[in-house]
């Protein structure tokens, strides 16, 4: 039973342990070697904090309180079942510490969420499977989170979690940083993983706050490590620089509760020096001349930032941009953006056409805000009210983030 408290400090300690879970749930697999101990063992830890911290205050170190009492937790239950040496040996045979000298300068040893983020995208595991794990694993997801971003229902998402949980175990998957020569076939998946884990910080689904920069955080300082570890991988290198451009405008994207349009941000708020880093970082890809998807999209941010006013933006450049990526990732949600950049160069009109006729042939796009947040845009534009009043409200049905969905709120509400 979780003492009675205030509702505030419980959300300021419900905060600090997703901003320390993937740390605490990689320590305790590196530990004991069993995932579903180590996520019991950290929600035990998260009640002792509930029921302890509100009277004696969050300690200096709350993830060092966390991982100490999660431990504690988790030798007591296999005190309790008498499986510790079986544990321990299955931990043996998951934890891998043979040095890896073809790794260059990288020491797998120095961060264990890195090993349990290629573990969880180990390619013996469903490439769906490897990206859900990893977002509840590391980036601390719920189920009902992660099933929002799949755009699965919550069940299937669960089942899809316990059953590549138990494939770990079962195949007994090396709990280790992949060989030099593994890490190319391996790294798809993990800079999807990055990628989801951000978006989500980035644009945060449910009722809490609008973004989550732990997350943003997170991301990026995973992606950094791995860009240490493969510097010479241009995907590696765009995937940074993309999070790093978008990272950029993050205070500039959301103003009294409110998301705010790229057109309308105030661009003198933006993070110069992010920038700067992420421009360096897409001249690097351009050099190599080996594009990819998120090198891509880098560059379109980078063109975004690049310009001094929305008037400014070199829309050509960006729809160029986009039919590159399109030829890369067929993709309907890449079509859309796609249509955002013909509505600047040849008007809605033809925009819409174009975005209208996706839905035909991919009806998941019902069930994306953006795609009938960019109808109820391009309607109102083309002073179609009432229909962008019914796309506006298409978009709310299906939008839980709180920025955006005061933005919709708004919009809809300035219609004549």
């Amino acid at each position: 039973m979780v003492a009675s408290r205030d509702p505030s400090s419980g959300r300021a300690i419900e905060r600090v342990f997703r901003e320390e879970y993937g740390r605490l749930i990689a320590t305790l697999v590196r530990r004991f070697g069993d995932i579903d101990l180590a996520e019991d063992a950290a929600g035990e830890a998260l009640v002792a904090a509930l029921e302890k911290w509100p009277g004696s205050g969050v300690p200096p170190n709350p993830g060092g309180w966390l991982t100490t009492t999660a431990a504690n937790r988790a030798i007591d239950r296999l005190r309790r079942e008498k499986l510790r040496d079986t544990k321990h040996r299955q931990a043996a045979e998951m934890y891998d510490d043979t040095p890896h000298g073809s790794t260059g300068p990288f020491d797998p040893g120095e961060d264990e969420r890195l090993r349990l983020m290629f573990t969880c995208c180990h390619p013996a595991l469903a490439p769906e499977a490897r990206i859900a794990l990893t977002l509840r694993l590391l980036g601390g997801l719920t189920v009902p989170e992660i099933a929002q971003a799949f755009l699965v229902p919550e069940a299937t998402m669960g089942q899809r979690i316990t059953r590549a949980k138990k494939k770990i175990a079962a195949a007994k998957i090396p709990y280790r940083v992949p060989e030099a020569a593994d890490l190319p076939g391996r790294v798809a998946t993990v800079l999807a993983v990055l990628f989801l884990v951000f978006n989500e910080g980035y644009l945060a689904t449910g009722d809490g706050e609008p973004v989550r920069t732990e997350l943003t955080a997170e991301a990026i300082r995973l992606a950094r490590i791995l860009h240490q570890l493969m510097p010479d991988e241009p995907e590696v290198t765009g995937l940074l620089a993309l999070l790093l451009l978008t990272e950029a405008r993050r205070e500039a994207r959301v103003r009294g509760g409110e998301l705010v349009r790229l057109d309308d941000q105030d661009r003198g708020g933006w993070d110069r020096e992010l920038i700067a880093e992420g421009h360096e970082l897409v001249r690097r890809c351009l050099a190599i001349n080996r594009p990819g998807r998120y090198q891509i999209l880098a560059a379109i941010n980078a063109v975004h930032t690049d310009a001094p006013t929305a008037d400014t933006t070199d829309w050509s450049q960006v729809a160029a941009l986009y039919d590159q990526l399109a030829r890369l990732d067929p993709s309907p949600v890449v079509a859309l953006n796609r249509a955002v950049a013909v509505a600047e160069l040849d008007g809605p009109e033809v925009a819409l056409a174009q975005v209208d006729g996706l839905v035909a042939t991919a009806p998941v796009l019902a069930s994306y805000h953006a795609f009938h947040a960019t109808r109820a845009d391009l309607l109102r534009r083309l002073g179609r009210s009432a229909e962008a009043r019914e796309a506006y409200d298409a978009a709310l049905a299906v939008c839980d983030n709180t920025a955006e969905r005061a933005y919709l709120t708004r919009r809809r509400g300035e219609l004549v």
